[in-house]
Parts: structure tokens; C-alpha cells; sequence
């Protein structure tokens, strides 16, 4: 592993854009609520039984959100943080504004409206821990153009996470602005923003330096890439291989349309990116860049929760791929401050700072062995 000395973020700013909300998390043990799965699908259900009362081993709450988990993330790394969200006129938003402050993130630029409550969620954590999660998106929904003026976009790294319903329409004109202002610009959309949206997010590609989606996002952009790039034009041969249930062999599959991981990336790339990343869960993560996919393995721990794992992962490798740190050794550092954020059932409490993350990666980058395919 390379040595650096001092934090990648050593005078990098970063402006996060999405979602801010306050989560409510009721642990519950294993005994005291059913799980259901489905045999034909990767599906499993928590059933919570009607008109009775079920008891938490906790419940707490915390503040959270895509764009202030990142900005959580980006702070302890020792970046200088600006979130860009937009909450209620309500108690919900003061705590937003507190947790900020406590992690040194500017509040300059969170804006408030009447039409809505500050967002908030519901988790309900237990068995493998992959949080059941009753959402109410409120103020995030109603990001609009003007918000956008105070923005400050002439930073090193411009880091946009899912957005609501409305806010997703200025989608487009924060990668324009950002990219004007020469920004390394990563986005991370959710599975909503693609599907309703695909035509004007598929424009902004040329714009975009980093593109992280987990494997059911990356699923909603295969009928629109088919159509582009019906055939791969490469092929592609594993230089290292130790993975024996990767995505590379089983693909995606959307609406009837299956793709190769290797075709999907090589389209999108052609598209603009720089570099393509797909999360798979707890079975790990593919970063995609010039000829090459890498694949590293999530690192196995105690799981408490997983909220907050992808938000952690997928910033995590931002800040050090955006920085020089090559693609593996970024996977290796997001797969390593991921697996202290699921130690904890909240979405921030495993967030590490620089020198904890550098230390426990070199302690765990035996567990962490990276594959390779390269294009032929």
C-alpha cells in the first residue's frame, strides 16, 4: 500500500448536494419480529404483526441523509465541507444545523422552505441487519434553480448524492455549473432519479467524473445503453481473479435486458465518465476506469446496521480517487471506513477520520484482496 503521510484532503474543498434527514432506529432482536425470503428472488421481508406492540432493545435517533452522511464523511477525512440541502422550518432542521456545526461542515448553504417538514425516516433493524426503512422525503423534494445561486461550484470536488422527486430537475444544471468551475463532479443517484429521469441524467455523462450506483441502479440504465451500445466491443480476460460469485459472471438484469458488467461499463464509460463504480452489497464493489474493472471485497465485521454503509463507501473512495489514490487501493479505503460505519446501528457513529482509516486499512488489507479484468 502507498504510504501518505498526510490527509489526500491536505487543501481540497467539497460540496455535497442531496438529502438531509432525521432517523429514527428501532433495533429489534432476532426472536421478536419474523423474516421471510423469497425463494425465486433476493428478497427478504421483516413482518410486523398488526394491532401489537413489539419491543426495541433500542431506539434512538439520529441525523442523516445523503448529503450530510458524505459531508460527515468528507469532514473527518479533514476536507472543508459545504452541504448544499435544503430542510423544514422546524425542530427537525435546528438538529440538522447542529450535527453540522459539531463536524465543522458550513451551514451557508442550507436552505430552508415552508412547503414542507424537514425529512425524516423510520429504520427498523434486525436479523442481517439491512434496515426495513419507512421514508418521508419533505423539504429534500424542493431543491429548485434559485437555491443554486448562493452556491459556491469552483470547488475541488462536487459530490451529488440521490435527489427527491422535484429537486432531481436540477440534477443537470449542478454538473453544468460544477463542471464550468472545472470541479471533479461524482455523482451518486438513486434508483427513483434514473428511472424517471433517465433521458436528462444520460445527458449530463460527459459532464460527470465519478458514477456510483449500487447493482439495482446500475440495472434501471440497461434498456437505454442496449440501445447505444448493443454489443461490447472488447472483451475483457481476469489478470487476478479470487472471487467466486462476482457480478462480472452473473451480470445485470433489468425488465427482461441482461448485460454483462464488463459491457455496461465499457457503454458508460464511452458516455463521458471517467470511472464507472457498482457497490454489490455486502458481496463488495467494482471500479471501473480505462481498460480495467478491480473488484475488492466488502471486509468481514460484526454488521450492527447497514444504513449509511453505501453513503460511507462511496465517499470514502471519492475522496481518495479524486485525489490521486489509484482505483484498488480507493476500493480497499472505502471497503474499510464501510465496515466500521455497520459496527453501529446509525449511519455516522463508524465514520472514521483520516489516520484511524490509514491504520485500519493497513491492519486489514490481507482480508482485502483485489481482482482484476483487463480489456484485451
Amino acid at each position: 500500500m502507498s504510504a501518505l503521510p498526510i490527509s489526500p484532503a491536505m487543501g481540497t474543498s467539497v460540496l455535497t448536494v442531496g438529502g438531509a434527514m432525521i432517523d429514527t432506529i428501532a433495533v429489534i432482536d432476532d426472536d421478536l419480529i419474523e423474516r421471510m425470503s423469497m425463494n425465486n428472488a433476493d428478497r427478504a421481508y421483516l413482518l410486523l404483526e398488526e394491532g401489537r406492540k413489539t419491543e426495541a432493545s433500542i431506539i434512538s435517533t439520529h441525523v442523516g441523509g445523503g448529503a450530510i452522511n458524505s459531508a460527515v464523511s468528507f469532514a473527518r477525512l479533514g476536507f472543508s465541507v459545504t452541504a448544499l440541502v435544503k430542510v423544514g422550518k422546524d425542530a427537525r432542521a435546528q438538529a440538522v444545523r447542529d450535527a453540522l456545526h459539531a463536524e465543522g461542515v458550513s451551514l451557508t448553504l442550507v436552505a430552508e422552505t415552508g412547503a414542507a417538514g424537514t425529512g425524516a425516516s423510520v429504520l427498523i433493524s434486525a436479523h442481517e441487519k439491512n434496515a426495513a426503512i419507512f421514508t418521508f422525503r419533505g423539504a429534500n423534494s424542493y431543491l429548485e434553480a434559485s437555491d443554486l445561486e448562493r452556491a459556491d461550484f469552483s470547488q475541488n470536488i462536487v459530490y451529488v448524492t440521490g435527489l427527491s422527486n422535484q429537486s432531481a430537475g436540477v440534477f443537470p444544471e449542478i454538473v453544468d455549473r460544477a463542471a464550468a468551475q472545472g470541479a471533479f463532479v461524482a455523482a451518486n443517484p438513486g434508483i427513483r432519479q434514473l428511472a424517471a429521469r433517465g433521458g436528462a441524467f444520460e445527458k449530463t455523462l460527459s459532464k460527470i467524473s465519478l458514477l456510483s450506483m449500487n447493482h439495482d441502479e446500475a440495472a434501471t440504465l440497461i434498456p437505454r445503453l442496449l440501445e447505444r451500445y448493443p454489443k461490447p466491443s472488447r472483451t475483457y480476460s481476469p489478470a487476478v481473479t479470487r472471487d467466486s460469485t462476482d457480478l462480472v459472471r452473473r451480470g445485470l438484469s433489468a425488465s427482461g435486458f441482461d448485460m454483462t458488467l464488463p459491457h455496461f461499463c465499457e457503454a458508460l464509460l464511452a458516455l463521458g465518465p471517467q470511472c464507472i463504480l457498482v457497490t454489490d452489497g455486502k458481496r463488495g464493489a467494482y471500479a471501473a476506469a480505462g481498460n480495467e474493472i478491480i473488484f475488492c471485497p466488502s471486509l468481514a465485521t460484526k454488521v450492527v446496521g447497514t444504513a449509511g454503509a453505501g453513503d460511507a463507501f462511496t465517499s470514502t473512495f471519492t475522496a481518495m480517487y479524486a485525489n490521486g489514490v489509484m482505483p484498488g487501493e480507493a476500493l480497499q479505503y472505502a471497503a474499510t471506513n464501510a465496515s466500521s460505519v455497520v459496527e453501529f446501528a446509525d449511519t455516522q457513529s463508524g465514520l472514521l477520520g483520516w489516520m484511524p482509516l490509514h491504520n485500519a486499512l493497513a491492519l486489514s488489507k490481507d482480508r482485502l484482496p483485489l481482482s482484476r479484468w483487463s480489456a484485451e
